[in-house]
């Protein structure tokens, strides 16, 4: 009797289970879904980069490179490039200070049905117009002398942040074991020592992505600093662009590159802090 060879299995032909194969043209569906998201980015740099003139007869390959137009905005609009980036993080540390220990209250301490209706009315603010906030916050600054200043836009641009904060920061926080809070406790920590030396560590991944949401808030406002300033002196990035443009622009390779100048802050925080925010929006979603 002969024996039966078994016939050797091909590499291409043993798939993990459940995984289909990749197709190419999933892949270059993909390529040109990208490559059309990315165009006005990529016409952006493009038009920064050209000597002079108008935007449409730009060529669509930058040949003749010049960084004119980012001199130009830098010596025009860079006042305002750092008066954005310090109202976004004072907003910032604003928000923290205040949405961290409001999100751990929420989220480890009793407050009965109390605590459903705190948080019932920080979703109702997120759901209110910003030119209703815009148009109040302008009369109450008005009367409190807070118009034209930073320390202003800084609490307005926070109107924003901190609801959201306490909503993200208190989902993380409640997915924290009690038991690694009362084992501090058991060994002498107080509530307060507690909270810094074990809730905090624990929530970086929250405080990260906080902490980003809310500078991406308030570096890319307009509305808050259109209604809440009225003078040139402290002028964000976005109110500056906006003046920036006018009715009869004939060179528009300083205003793009005013823009590309604007977008490397919140391109550089989201690459760099990727994975904190992938962790810190996931974390609360299962309970330890």
């Amino acid at each position: 009797m002969s024996a039966v060879v078994p016939t050797p299995t091909r590499a291409a032909e043993v798939r993990p289970a459940g995984k289909e194969p990749r197709r190419p043209v999933h892949t270059v569906i993909g390529v040109l879904i990208v490559a059309f998201m990315l165009f006005p980015l990529y016409w952006m740099v493009n038009v920064s980069l050209q000597p002079a003139g108008n935007a449409v007869a730009t060529p669509w390959l930058p040949f003749d490179l010049t960084l004119r137009g980012y001199t130009t905005a830098i010596s025009e609009q860079g006042r305002n490039l750092v008066t954005s980036l310090l109202i976004s993080l004072g907003s910032v540390v604003f928000s923290l200070v205040i949405a961290t220990p409001a999100a751990y209250a929420m989220a480890h301490f009793k407050f009965g049905r109390w605590a459903t209706v705190i948080l019932f009315g920080i979703l109702v603010t997120q759901m209110v117009p910003g030119i209703v906030v815009a148009n109040a916050l302008y009369s109450a600054y008005t009367d409190l002398g807070l118009l034209n200043t930073m320390g202003g836009l800084i609490l307005a641009d926070s109107a924003a942040g901190i609801p959201f904060s306490i909503i993200l920061m208190r989902a993380f926080m409640g997915s924290i074991p009690a038991s690694v809070v009362e084992a501090a406790y058991v060994d002498g920590a107080g509530p307060v020592r507690a909270f810094f030396s074990i809730v905090l560590p624990m929530s970086r991944n929250a405080l990260i992505t906080a902490g980003l949401f809310t500078f991406l808030f308030a570096w890319g406002d307009f509305l808050f600093a259109l209604t809440l300033t009225t003078t040139a002196d402290l002028r964000p990035i976005t109110l500056g662009l906006y003046t920036y443009v006018g009715s009869f622009v004939s060179d528009w390779s300083p205003i793009m590159a005013t823009a590309v100048l604007s977008s490397l802050p919140a391109i550089a925080l989201l690459v760099l802090a990727q994975r904190y925010v992938a962790a810190g929006v996931t974390g609360g979603a299962v309970k330890s």
